[in-house]
């Protein structure tokens, strides 16, 4: 697993090294004489690439592990295992990256989780959490990630406390208003600042707007109004996190629907339509930090127009490259697929039946494969997920094998 992991590292080192010249932007920084290094320190951009600290290209290859945004107000898993055994597990699985959700109740109430066990059949665990609040727990798995070489995304990824993303599709709601939303990130950039562990800010899951309402209902991109208006939150955000800790990347997702200048409205995944950053980007006040964000899913979750009959690679690819590959392609920003994920039968992983599961599942590794700059977070660790690469005890083995092996041939490996 290691070695093959470790040739996908190479692959993409060469690839980058092949790919660099047709940037248009200056190559200073880049030191291939720091390669050992990989990894370390704050991470910055340059084109559609993710640079680390010594200029070192890096990848983002990681897995969300929810629980900070539910109302058990603490990353899944704890009530059976220990968290320092389940960030090992992370890592030996040759994941580099954890996406670590929460939601703005979980900062305002910052209670002590009851969801923590401090004992197993195997003897003791997570004695060192016993009576910390929430943000406190946050404090230890970033203090842990840190320790054992794994980087942490933290994503705002609803306001109350509950499950996958704010119903309104806003990044604010009444009893979390938008200014909230601004001071929560603030106090955490200061919180990790000068902790590169807290490598990003993924600034809000999933804008979207609801289902059946009128548009503009919810967060939509480029309109103008800043009630609705995700790009012009997302750089108000952004900015206020880069005046409290300029080192940080900047995540901004993408929207469900947008309106094209001709006012075609184009719809795709919750946070998955990236089409409006051509004609509206997103403007920060520090240069090199700009990530933009998709999530992508497949039928078994909502069977969009372009799983059918006549699906294949070819027209797969073509969705992505609209949506948001596009952004990768023109070298305008890096670009991150912050969620994707598949069951764990057989079929789902792979499958040769056009408009399948398993067709979209091994496509978009294949399309990762492809384009080695393009960062992913897998979605979940969870084994509680339908989607979970663990199993529901949490143990050491993936829940599908073949799913792991998969992920694995994309993975990159950060030196110690």
């Amino acid at each position: 697993m290691v070695e093959h992991a470790e040739l996908s590292r190479r692959r993409f080192l060469g690839a980058v090294a092949a790919g660099l010249a047709g940037l248009a932007v200056p190559l200073t920084g880049i030191n291939p004489a720091h390669a050992a290094g990989v990894g370390s320190g704050y991470w910055h951009t340059l084109g559609n690439r993710i640079l680390d600290a010594n200029g070192n290209p890096v990848r983002i290859a990681g897995i969300n592990w929810y629980g900070f945004e539910t109302t058990n107000r603490v990353p899944h898993g704890l009530w059976s295992v220990d968290y320092r055994g389940l960030m090992d597990r992370i890592r030996n699985l040759g994941y580099n990256t954890i996406r670590l959700p929460f939601s703005n109740q979980m900062i305002s109430d910052n209670v002590v989780p009851s969801a923590v066990s401090f004992n197993s059949s195997s003897g003791p665990i997570n004695q060192d959490l016993r009576g910390l609040t929430s943000v406190e727990v946050m404090d230890k798995i970033v203090a842990y990630a840190g320790a054992v070489g794994l980087k942490i995304i933290l994503d705002n990824h609803r306001s109350t406390a509950g499950n996958s993303a704010e119903q309104n599709g806003l990044w604010y709601t009444a009893e979390f208003p938008h200014q909230t939303w601004i001071d929560h990130w603030v106090m955490l950039a200061e919180r990790y600042r000068g902790n590169p562990t807290v490598v990003a800010v993924d600034l809000r899951n999933e804008p979207h707007n609801p289902s059946n309402k009128p548009y503009g209902t919810g967060g939509v991109w480029g309109s103008g109004n800043p009630a609705n208006d995700w790009r012009l939150a997302a750089e108000a955000g952004g900015n206020a996190v880069l005046a409290a800790n300029p080192a940080l990347l900047i995540v901004v997702e993408g929207v469900g629907d947008y309106r094209r200048p001709d006012g075609t409205v184009v719809s795709t995944w919750w946070g998955g339509n990236l089409q409006g950053a051509a004609d509206h980007p997103v403007r920060l006040n520090v240069a090199n930090r700009l990530v933009y964000s998709p999530h992508d899913y497949g039928p078994n979750l909502f069977r969009q127009p372009w799983f059918n009959a006549g699906t294949s690679y070819q027209s797969l690819s073509q969705v992505w490259h609209t949506n948001w590959a596009y952004l990768h392609a023109s070298a305008t920003a890096p670009v991150w697929v912050g969620e994707f994920g598949t069951g764990n039968r057989s079929l789902d992983v792979s499958d040769t039946k056009p408009g399948s599961q398993g067709q979209w599942f091994s496509s978009i590794v294949r399309f990762l494969s492809e384009n080695p700059a393009i960062g992913w977070t897998y979605w979940a660790l969870n084994g509680e997920d339908p989607y979970g690469l663990l199993n529901k005890q949490y143990g050491p083995t993936p829940a599908s094998p073949a799913k792991q092996q998969l992920l694995q041939g994309v993975q990159f490996p950060l030196s110690p």
